[in-house]
C-alpha cells in the first residue's frame, strides 16, 4: 500500500514539474518564433548627413514625434513601464545604439518595428513613423548620431509571461505586425499644399494615439473611451487649436487628459507654419468626414 502511495505521489510530482516546464518552453519558443517571423525590409540606402542643419532638423523631428519623450532628452533611455507577470518595457539608449548600429538597422527599428537583433519590437510605435519620408529619417539618424552618449545602467527589458502567452496563442502581435495596417495618404492630391503638408505631419505624429487613420481607430484602445476621432477638430476655431498645441489647454482653459501632457512635451515644438498646416489638414479631413 505504501509503495503505491509513493509511486502515485512521485507521478503527481513529475507531472507537476514536467507539464508546466513543457508549457513554459512551448510559450517561449512560440513567442520567439513570432518575433522572428517578420522579414527585413530592403536596407535603407540614403546617406546620413553630418551637417549642422540636418542635425537641427533631426532634433526637431525627435522632439515633435516623441523620441525625446520616451528615450529622454539626452537619448539615454530608461524604464518606460513595468507591469505584472514579469513585463518590463525599457526605452533603449538610442544615443549609444546610433553610434554602433548601421543606418539600415536604425531605420528598420524606426519605421518597421524590427530591432537590431532581428526580432520584432513590442512597444516601439513604428506605425507612427512608417510614413516618414527618407529625408526625415536620415536627418533623425543624423541627430541621434551627433548627440553625445550618456551612460545609463538600464534594467533588462522583459515581455513577461502574459504577453508571451498572448503572442504564442495569436491573441496579440508585435509592432511589426501592425505597421502594414497604417493606411496610405489620401490627401496628397488636394490642391492646397498646406493640407498635403498637414497630412504628413498628422500621419507621422497624431496617429500614435488617435488611430492609424486618425479616426479614433486604434487597435490598442477600446471602441469607446479612447482618444477621439480627429474629425472633431472641425469644430475648433483656429485660436483654440493653436492654444491647445502651444499650452495643452483646450477651449475654456480645460485640461484634456493625455493630450495636454503630450502637447506640452512635443507639440509645443511645432513651428507656427506646421501648426497652420496641421490645422488646414484636419479641417479638410473633418469636412470630408461629414459630407
Amino acid at each position: 500500500m505504501r509503495t503505491w502511495v509513493v509511486r502515485i505521489s512521485l507521478a503527481i510530482l513529475v507531472v507537476a514539474i514536467v507539464v508546466p516546464s513543457a508549457l513554459a518552453g512551448w510559450v517561449w519558443w512560440k513567442s520567439e518564433a513570432h518575433l522572428r517571423s517578420f522579414p527585413n525590409p530592403p536596407d535603407f540606402a540614403m546617406a546620413i548627413p553630418t551637417d549642422s542643419a540636418a542635425v537641427v532638423r533631426g532634433r526637431h523631428i525627435a522632439q515633435t514625434r516623441g523620441c525625446t519623450d520616451c528615450h529622454r532628452k539626452d537619448l539615454r533611455g530608461g524604464l518606460f513601464h513595468e507591469g505584472p507577470f514579469g513585463y518590463r518595457s525599457v526605452a533603449a539608449n538610442i544615443g549609444r545604439l546610433a553610434k554602433t548600429e548601421s543606418a539600415a538597422a536604425l531605420e528598420r527599428a524606426i519605421r518597421h518595428g524590427i530591432g537590431h537583433d532581428g526580432r520584432a519590437l513590442y512597444d516601439m510605435p513604428s506605425y507612427n513613423f512608417v510614413s516618414m519620408g527618407d529625408g526625415d529619417v536620415a536627418d533623425l539618424i543624423a541627430f541621434l548620431r551627433a548627440t553625445p552618449v550618456t551612460k545609463n545602467n538600464l534594467p533588462s527589458a522583459s515581455l513577461g509571461w502574459k504577453i508571451r502567452w498572448d503572442l504564442a496563442t495569436g491573441s496579440d502581435a508585435a509592432i511589426a505586425a501592425f505597421v502594414p495596417k497604417v493606411p496610405k495618404f489620401t490627401f496628397q492630391t488636394n490642391p492646397d499644399p498646406a493640407v498635403r503638408r498637414g497630412e504628413y505631419l498628422a500621419m507621422t505624429s497624431c496617429n500614435e494615439c488617435h488611430g492609424f487613420g486618425l479616426r479614433g481607430d486604434s487597435p490598442f484602445d477600446p471602441p469607446v473611451g479612447g482618444p477621439p476621432d480627429l474629425a472633431i477638430v472641425g469644430s475648433y476655431d483656429k485660436a483654440d487649436f493653436v492654444k491647445l498645441m502651444r499650452s495643452g489647454k483646450a477651449a475654456g482653459n480645460r485640461e484634456v487628459g493625455m493630450m495636454s501632457g503630450v502637447a506640452r512635451k512635443r507639440f509645443v515644438h511645432w513651428t507656427d507654419a506646421e501648426i497652420d498646416d496641421l490645422y488646414a489638414f484636419l479641417q479638410a479631413m473633418s469636412a470630408k468626414a461629414t459630407r
